[in-house]
């Protein structure tokens, strides 16, 4: 089997098919200041006085953080006082965004499923883990029962082999991918990643690959966890006194067992940038080059860890921003802050000119500390160049990995990065 359907079949303690509605247990939940207060109505609705169990639930203010108006702080009491009431995990403004807090803190694990109330939830597939993004009702659903319904996808299997270029990143490499399979190619399907690039990439850069298969319609990410350190290992079938170490040729299985496959040498692979008006309009950046900006954004649950923030401090080092070009930063988490401020990466970024913000996704999804005026055109990090996302419909949102973002806020224009 895939290994979604592996994962299910454990949970469900039988095997599944593709197409089969099962009700399954869950590992794990969460809900972020965007969904959390409808959760928490809906939950109250359905008779709800207790969550099944506290230790598998946690709240994250991170959409709109620090609150910018009042009806967003009574929101955020809201979220607070649920959380005490309940024993629930909540993590306050700026303690991160809410996809990096759930591994980083270990609140999600390989062979878990794993529901989020944000639809980036998948992200938590690089651990290994079948994560769905879900709305508020379901989830309120799942904080009372412990359990959720969901169908068994079709899956993917997505094989990347060569080695990046320099100055290619995962980012580049999930940007190829979606322009590839388009925006609706994996519409609710299980997208598996594999083969010796994917075996070869850091936690991080496999968390970007598994982020934005949103952009693709998948319901979920599958990484090949080889070469990362996970306990326990993804829930694969194994005989008496096997080894929990997999070869990729048994950890993919069958290729009969996927509705799709891709295979991709990426060693020639150039910057990507996704144009307007949507993540799968990607272009080399070749194609590109010259279209001239007005500001640059670096963060977001996609492309705001610290290997991100190190990226951008390389192509930064010894420059300033480009006259009347702005760039705002706002790192993946606290605990990614500090690293960075550790580093020297922090003073790096701000020498040449980069306004940080707290954690958060405020800029991304347009609430606050970032929405760009009528006719910009923003650079961006972030997953999403939806019309209206950022905040603005009337700008225009050019998607691409840090490193592509730090050296356009230096020119002024998209340019090929120059590491220093």
């Amino acid at each position: 089997m895939p290994l979604a359907q592996q994962i299910l079949s454990t949970h469900a303690a039988r095997p599944v098919t593709p197409g089969e509605i099962v009700i399954v247990p869950v590992d794990g939940m969460m809900a972020t200041d965007a969904t959390a207060p409808f959760a928490i109505k809906a939950f109250r609705d359905m008779g709800g006085t207790r969550v099944c169990d506290p230790a598998r639930i946690a709240l994250v203010i991170d959409h709109a953080s620090p609150a910018p108006n009042e009806r967003v702080a009574n929101l955020h009491r809201m979220m607070r006082e649920f959380a005490r009431e309940q024993g629930i995990k909540l993590y306050d403004v700026g303690e991160g965004i809410c996809h990096q807090l759930m591994v980083e803190n270990g609140h999600v694990k390989a062979g878990d499923i794993f529901l989020g109330a944000d639809s980036h939830t998948p992200t938590y597939g690089a651990l290994g883990a079948f994560a769905v993004g879900v709305g508020s009702t379901d989830l309120a659903a799942a904080m009372l029962t412990g359990q959720v319904w969901l169908k068994v996808p079709q899956s993917i299997l997505i094989e990347l082999d060569g080695d990046l270029p320099p100055g290619v990143s995962a980012k580049d490499v999930i940007l190829f991918l979606t322009g590839k399979i388009g925006a609706d190619g994996a519409n609710y399907e299980a997208v598996e990643f594999t083969g010796p690039l994917v075996q070869r990439m850091t936690l991080a850069s496999r968390m970007v690959l598994a982020n934005m298969v949103a952009e693709m319609g998948a319901k979920t990410a599958i990484i090949d966890t080889t070469g990362i350190s996970l306990t326990p290992q993804p829930p694969l079938p194994r005989g008496e006194g096997e080894s929990d170490s997999l070869s990729p040729r048994e950890r993919v299985g069958v290729r009969e067992a996927y509705k799709q496959t891709y295979s991709f040498n990426l060693s020639s692979l150039r910057p990507q940038i996704a144009c307007p008006p949507s993540p799968d309009n990607v272009k080399p950046i070749d194609e590109v080059i010259g279209t001239k900006i007005h500001a640059a954004f670096i963060g977001s649950c996609t492309n705001s860890r610290l290997e991100d923030l190190q990226a951008a401090a390389s192509v930064l080092r010894g420059k300033t921003l480009a006259p009347g070009i702005r760039l705002v930063i706002a790192p993946a988490s606290r605990a990614v802050f500090n690293a960075a401020l550790a580093d020297g990466t922090i003073q790096t970024l701000s020498e040449a000119g980069a306004t940080f913000i707290p954690s958060g996704c405020g800029p991304c999804v347009g609430t606050h500390q970032g929405v760009p005026g009528d006719g910009e055109v923003i650079i961006s990090s972030t997953n999403r160049n939806f019309p209206g996302r950022m905040g603005n419909p009337k700008a225009e949102i050019y998607l691409a990995s840090p490193a592509v973002v730090a050296a356009a806020a230096v020119a002024g224009e998209i340019v090929e990065p120059i590491f220093r």
